[in-house]
């Protein structure tokens, strides 16, 4: 079995987008190089500089399926039935979209609506030895809490917000400490790091 990982690209102040879920120059760094990464999207392809392009390519092989929340996909309209790394997709709801299901017969997309720690159980089941992405500050909290996390994975963009939709958000209980990163690669205009969640 792989490994559950919150992901994340975030701001200096912690912010994974605005107030208004747009995400101002969060990306930036998708299309700031000249290596050419496809994704399952045929009109969205990146342009990663060559210190963040290995990083990213290992990341997205590793991953086996995601977890999102409700918000997430209703902002992205379930990536039209394909996310763009190509997995299937576990969709934590209190309500089925059936339109859009009805539209998206064919959409690898599965929505849960007893849970987040089901959302997860299911989607390890569906990726196997690969990694599960969780992403959405929201579900990371939960998934967090509920001790469903090995690692938190960052893109830190050195850009300062101010104010928007903050990664993990507050905390119920005590404040969580992270071990030391095992993964700490200084892009162009991002660094990636990624933490191993202390048990």
């Amino acid at each position: 079995m792989g490994k559950v990982v919150a992901a994340a690209v975030m701001s200096l102040d912690g912010y994974v987008a605005k107030q208004d879920n747009t995400i101002g120059r969060l990306f930036d760094w998708y299309q700031n190089g000249d290596v050419e990464c496809p994704t399952a999207s045929p009109d969205i392809t990146m342009h990663i500089s060559p210190k963040s392009v290995e990083h990213w390519r290992t990341w997205v092989s590793s991953i086996g399926a995601l977890v999102c929340g409700r918000t997430l996909f209703d902002l992205t309209n379930g990536w039209e039935g394909r996310h763009t790394l190509d997995v299937p997709v576990i969709v934590v709801t209190h309500h089925v979209p059936t339109d859009w299901v009805h539209d998206h017969p064919r959409a690898p997309f599965t929505f849960v609506t007893d849970g987040v720690q089901r959302a997860v159980e299911q989607a390890q089941a569906v990726a196997g030895d690969r990694n599960v992405a969780v992403t959405g500050g929201v579900i990371a909290r939960q998934c967090l809490e509920l001790g469903l996390l090995d690692e938190v994975a960052i893109d830190l963009v050195p850009v300062v917000m101010g104010e928007g939709r903050p990664f993990f958000g507050k905390l119920d209980g005590d404040d969580v400490l992270l071990g030391d990163p095992t993964v700490c690669i200084q892009g162009d205009q991002v660094t990636h790091l990624i933490f191993p969640v202390r048990r």
